[in-house]
Parts: structure tokens; sequence; C-alpha cells
């Protein structure tokens, strides 16, 4: 994911140098050395406050790739406050997001901005539910969601990868959600019934992750707000007894994330599954990355879907770190600073967002609504018509 956010990053005529920090300094010069001369290399040790400190002190801006967020998440930014370093990392764990907003007064106080969870999920997702969120008059709930069968990681090396050790995190012990105007720690992978706009209704399981935590700060009214996974029922059987393995102590989360990496799943990008479910007509469930919002329109129950309709490229690790890269991009933007801990859809204005993530994406898109296409309870097209006039993911 970092490197795809370094390229990104590259390609703005603003970025002056990037350099690519990793514990593994010769894979650093490797990778630095195909990316042409703005990019250099550098060792670093992430637990090493005091070499933290000396790279971010010549930096404008720090990108934290380094996962899972749950375990280098808060020691990175306390490391780019104290340096007087903005910060933008992609972290899609609910425990140290909350960590990191308490961060905040400190963060104001060194005149820090900091972005945490701009990556696809959260990043693209707190974005589509600000899009869906504002057609309405009143917002009850909200729920950000994408197809668990198309987030597959990429596996480089013989450890599991971050992010599949983050998942079998979200969906072991407990995760935090809104529920009845009450944020509550509940059992993850339970069951919702969602009624898409322009599709129907789905079956959706609950998995921890930052939105469900992050989007309440900015809809004080919401009473529900649970970030969600759709997938086949013969896949939440099996989550379902390997998180009560783990949470008997019968086996280690790393050891799940092992199995679940032998298994062999590469899943698909979010543009080829649109593509498949557009070109077969099997639509069985909700699009591969998704914001609902449910509440009042001109007095009456409404819903709005907000779906990603195109992706860059490179599967999970582009979604996540171009993305990434948009955010330095806006962070750069001239406007009113903001020092402070944020989540995105605290900071960042979503048409902007996507304007600059469009064309990043294949097929391109001409315009946010194109990128983010917006269905509407009270209109009575489908969004496969809506796809497909787009040219779907074809």
């Amino acid at each position: 994911m970092g490197q795809y956010a370094v390229r990104a990053t590259l390609e703005f005529d603003f970025v002056e140098s990037v350099v690519v920090a990793d514990l593994d300094l010769d894979a650093a010069e490797r990778f630095a050395a195909n990316c042409g001369p703005k990019a250099h290399a550098a060792h670093v040790e992430v637990t090493d406050p005091g070499r933290l400190a000396e790279l971010m002190g010549d930096a404008d801006v720090v990108l934290n790739t380094v996962g899972p967020f749950f375990r280098f998440g808060v020691p990175v930014l306390r490391a780019a406050i104290e340096a007087r370093c903005d910060y933008i990392d992609i972290c899609d764990d609910w425990e140290p997001t909350l960590e990191m907003f308490e961060l905040d007064a400190s963060a104001r106080e060194a005149g820090v901005v900091a972005v945490i969870g701009v990556g696809a999920s959260p990043g693209v997702s707190n974005m589509l539910a600000v899009e869906a969120a504002r057609e309405l008059d009143e917002v009850h709930a909200l729920f950000t969601g994408w197809d668990l069968d198309s987030a597959s990681p990429e596996h480089h090396g013989s450890e599991p990868s971050a992010a599949t050790v983050h998942g079998i995190q979200q969906l072991t012990g407990t995760i935090r959600t809104l529920r009845d105007r009450r944020f509550v720690d509940r059992a993850p992978i339970q069951r919702f019934d969602i009624d898409y706009p322009g599709l129907g209704r789905y079956p959706v399981w609950s998995i921890g992750h930052p939105e469900a935590v992050t989007l309440p700060r900015v809809y004080p009214s919401l009473s529900s707000c649970v970030n969600v996974m759709s997938t086949g029922r013969l896949t939440i059987f099996a989550l379902r007894r390997l998180a009560w393995l783990i949470d008997h102590g019968w086996v280690s989360p790393a050891r799940v994330a092992s199995w679940v990496e032998a298994g062999g799943r590469t899943g698909t990008s979010d543009t080829q599954e649109l593509g498949e479910m557009l070109a077969t007509g099997d639509w069985n469930k909700p699009p591969p990355l998704f914001a609902l919002a449910e509440g009042s329109k001109d007095g009456a129950p409404a819903r709005v879907g907000a779906a990603f309709t195109s992706a860059p490229l490179g599967g999970m690790g582009g979604a996540t770190g171009v993305p990434l890269a948009v955010g330095v991009a806006l962070l750069h933007e001239p406007g009113e600073r903001r020092p402070g801990v944020h989540a995105p859809e605290g900071v960042f204005d979503p048409d902007r967002f996507f304007e600059l993530l469009a064309p990043r994406c294949m097929p391109a898109r001409t315009s946010p609504s194109e990128l983010a296409l917006v269905t509407r309870s009270w209109e009575s097209v489908s969004l496969v018509e809506k796809l497909r006039t787009l040219g779907g993911g074809t």
C-alpha cells in the first residue's frame, strides 16, 4: 500500500521529494530507484522514536502505511506531533483511532494537521457516507460497507500481511458501534438487513472499523452507525467458527491469518467485480464499496446509497494507497489549516476528494458524481441502469 501511495504522491507537481523509509533498507533503495530522482530511501525502525523524529524533522508530512495500526498507529502519530510534522495514514482499526483522537489537543498545540484513515475503507467509504448523508434533511443511520470477497490483500513474504492480521482482529472479541444513540461493544459478525436504493434488500454483517466511531463525530444526530461486510453465508459460517476458536483461546489470531492466506483466496478488485455483476446480471449483494444513509427527506422516510464505481489499479494496494496520496494533495491545497486530529470526513470536501481520485481510477471517471454514484429511494431508476450508462466496471 505504501508503494502505491508513494508512486501516486510523486505524480503531483508540488511534491519535491519523498523519502521511502523502511526496516528493509535494500528493499527501500530498490523501490526508490524505480521511482525517479525525487524518491530517496532511508532505514527506520518504526519503534525507534529518535529515528522517527530525525526523519520527520525535515519533512512537511509523513504518510504512515505501517500496519497493523493497533500496534503502530499511535506511536508514529505521537512522533509526528513531537516533530511538528503533518500526518496522514490508512489506519483501519477502531481502537487506535480513538487513542489517536486523544492526541488532538497535543496536535493543535504543535500546529500539526493529522488525518487518520484515508484509504479505501476507511477513507473512500467516509466520503461516500458524506455524499449520501447530505442528500437527506435528517440522517438517522449510516452504514459503510464493502464486499469481503474483493478485499483480499496481496501477500508478500512468509508472514501473513498486516491487512489480514487486521481483518482477523476486527472479526474477533468485541467491536464498537453506535446503536440507539450510544456506543456499545458487541461481538462482530452480527447480521443486518439493508435496503439499498435502486437494488433491493440484502443481508450484511458487522465488522470492526473506524467509520462506526468517526462518522458520529460529524453527525451527532445519528442513532445508528455500523461498518458492514457482504459475503456468502458459507464464508460467514466459517468466520464465526474461526472467531470462536480465537476467542476461546484454541488458536492464535496469527495462525488463523496464515490459514486464510494459505487458502489462496485472491479475490477480485472492485472494478472487476462490478464488471462481472453487470455482465452476468447476477446482482446478489450490495456494491463492492458503498455507503447507505437512512433518515428523512421532505418529512418522509428516505434512504440514499453512494457506490464507488471504479478503483485505482493494483487491488487492495492501489485502492488504499492512491486515496492516501489524494489526501496529501488536499492537505497541500490553499485554505485554512485546521490543526488537530481528524477523520477524513471532518476536513475533506468529498467532491474535491473524488475529483482528484476519479482520473486515477480504471476506468477513469470524469466527475465526482460518476465515481460516487448516488441512488435515492424516491427515484425509480436502478443502480444497475446507472452503472450500465457509465460503462460500469467493464
